[in-house]
């Protein structure tokens, strides 16, 4: 009987994982959809309402699969039911990922689910016999309700590392194009040609917003909303007073460059130097001990030798 739980624990794990895997990962859709989102999401958030007829620049919305609609339907019934489901964060964390097709409730939702499915497993495999597999259930239970929400933030903070390491060379690109005599808004076009995702993507939804009747100023504020770091929030207000103001954007754009890289130099000595304590642990707790244990055991093995010949 055993084996069968096995065996069925197995298979309802195997479905768990690849549905919740499948449906939590980013869709490539095309640009259109993704701005679409983000007008949704700023909607949502309270921002300024669009004036502009955006219909002709939208297409249809992705289709969703058969869990995401579960989990969203779910995430619908326990929304604002509890004080720590804030829909508003969970919305920063999405935009910050880039999930802008995944909801707050779909991220809800796939936490209960996850809730449900985890201890069940642990349930079908160990059982409840002492208080070893209650322990387990129990872990099990806190691990289904935080690991969503955790993959949401590790890829929130990958991509926007990613597009933090690639800024200073973004603003060279557009010191070039602007010293050659593009206007900004053209070196933003053709700079985004020139890079790769994550930051190619925001170049991109930040033009179509400026296409769909936002000022440059606007969408770039947008743009540094959804990839809030200190080097995207300086860019940003460089080039917003710079174009306010009408001051010469390349030299702005050098000076912010440099205080960028010194800034990511600054950042690397610092994690340099916290990398002594990082391995205070595993020395202390994995690698002295093994070394003790290598010195001391011959000199332990001659005491009891020597102890039991004097006997």
């Amino acid at each position: 009987m055993i084996y069968i739980y096995l065996a069925l624990g197995a298979i309802f794990a195997g479905l768990s994982v690849t549905a919740v895997v499948a449906s939590l990962r980013s869709r490539r859709g095309s640009a259109v959809q993704r701005v679409q989102a983000v007008i949704e999401t700023s909607l949502n958030a309270g921002t300024r309402h669009l004036n502009t007829d955006v219909s002709a620049y939208l297409e249809a919305e992705p289709r969703r699969g058969l869990v995401s609609t579960l989990a969203t339907r779910i995430g619908g019934l326990f929304s604002g039911r509890f004080t720590a489901m804030s829909e508003e964060a969970i919305r920063e964390q999405l935009m910050a990922a880039g999930m802008y097709s995944v909801s707050p409730r779909t991220v809800l939702g796939y936490r209960v689910l996850v809730i449900l499915v985890l201890p069940t497993l642990v349930y079908l495999l160990v059982g409840v016999h002492n208080i070893l597999d209650v322990l387990m259930i129990a872990i099990a239970l806190f691990a289904g309700w935080v690991l969503p929400a955790t993959y949401v933030q590790r890829r929130a903070r990958r991509r926007i590392e990613t597009i933090d390491r690639s800024l200073p060379d973004l603003i060279d690109l557009l010191c070039v194009m602007i010293e050659a005599g593009l206007s900004f808004p053209q070196a933003l076009r053709m700079a985004s040609t020139q890079f790769k995702p994550p930051l190619s993507d925001e170049l991109r939804l930040t033009l179509q917003e400026q296409t769909m009747g936002l000022a440059i100023d606007e969408a770039l504020t947008h743009m540094a909303d959804r990839a809030d770091t200190p080097a995207m929030r300086s860019f940003v207000r460089a080039m917003s007073q710079g174009e306010r103001m009408g001051i010469s954007m390349g030299q702005i754009m050098r000076n912010l460059a440099q205080e960028m890289r010194a800034r990511r130099r600054s950042a690397a000595e610092e994690q340099a130097q916290k990398t002594p304590v990082l391995m205070l642990f595993p020395l202390v707790f994995l690698i002295f001990p093994a070394i003790f244990i290598i010195m001391m055991t011959p000199a332990v093995i001659n005491l009891v030798q020597n102890l039991k010949g004097g006997l």
